[in-house]
Parts: structure tokens; C-alpha cells; sequence
């Protein structure tokens, strides 16, 4: 069940609640709001199972992390002009893409949702990533290159 901030963006939904959504809408979208650096060498969710592929748009720019000024005009091109789909924003762990749904929602799509966890969740006791939550250990499908 999404947790609803109602005037920022739609809520936020774990990665298997964006699963499931992506399972059962066939106009939702994922929106993966990584670095170009994350997608090469971390990798991508594979929704190949559901017949659909990512839409893989930097809310930042590597190295420098600069904000990505044509961020909302990539997310229409690729989108198109409906705005009442259901959009799943993804990063790292659910912070750039939190701030991504809330963008997105200002641009009137209202049904912005955050993927809390992200790709690769929260760190461990170890400091490393990909273990305790997020789409990785969840066992959901990814590919890396």
C-alpha cells in the first residue's frame, strides 16, 4: 500500500508493490532516475517479463551530479502526452527518485509514485549495498552489463 504525501507526488511502494503494479498495468511505467554510470556498471531492472523495458532518465549527471535541466522534457518524449499513467520512479536507495516523483507530479503526473529501497537499498552493517532491501534483494529481475 503506497504512503501518500497528497500534494508532493502519489506515495511511496516497496519494490515488490512496484512489481506487482508493473505486473498488473499495462500502461504503468518504470522510470529509472540513476546515473548513466549506475545503469553500466551497477545494472537495470529487466522488465523484459512484462514486455516493457526501463526509461532510463538522470535526475543527475555524472561525475558531477548536476541537475538534469531537460529532466521533464525526456520524461514527456519518452512518456508521451498521458498523464494519468502510474510512473514508479527508481534510483540508488529512493531519494533522487523521491524528488523525481515529486517533479513529475508538479508537471501534472499526478500518479508519481517513489520506489522506497530503490535498486539497491539501504547499506548494511558492512556498508555495502544490494542486501538488505531494494529490487536486487528482492530477487527481482535485473541484468547487468
Amino acid at each position: 500500500m503506497a504512503t501518500s504525501l497528497p500534494s508532493s507526488y502519489a506515495g511511496d511502494v516497496s519494490v515488490t508493490e512496484a512489481w506487482s503494479a508493473l505486473q498488473a498495468d499495462a500502461r504503468a511505467q518504470l522510470v529509472d532516475v540513476r546515473t548513466t554510470a549506475e545503469w553500466t556498471f551497477v545494472g537495470l531492472p529487466d522488465l523484459s517479463p512484462v514486455g516493457r523495458r526501463v526509461h532510463c532518465i538522470e535526475w543527475v549527471s555524472f561525475p558531477r551530479m548536476d541537475s538534469n535541466t531537460g529532466f521533464l522534457a525526456a520524461l514527456t518524449a519518452a512518456l508521451g502526452p498521458a498523464q494519468d499513467i502510474a510512473i514508479y520512479f527508481l534510483c540508488r536507495s529512493g531519494a533522487r527518485s523521491r524528488a523525481a516523483a515529486i517533479a513529475a507530479t508538479a508537471a501534472g503526473y499526478t500518479n508519481s509514485y517513489n520506489i522506497a529501497g530503490g535498486f539497491e537499498g539501504d547499506l548494511d552493517a558492512e556498508h555495502h549495498r544490494g542486501k538488505n532491501n531494494g529490487w536486487k534483494a528482492a530477487g527481482l529481475p535485473w541484468v547487468q552489463s
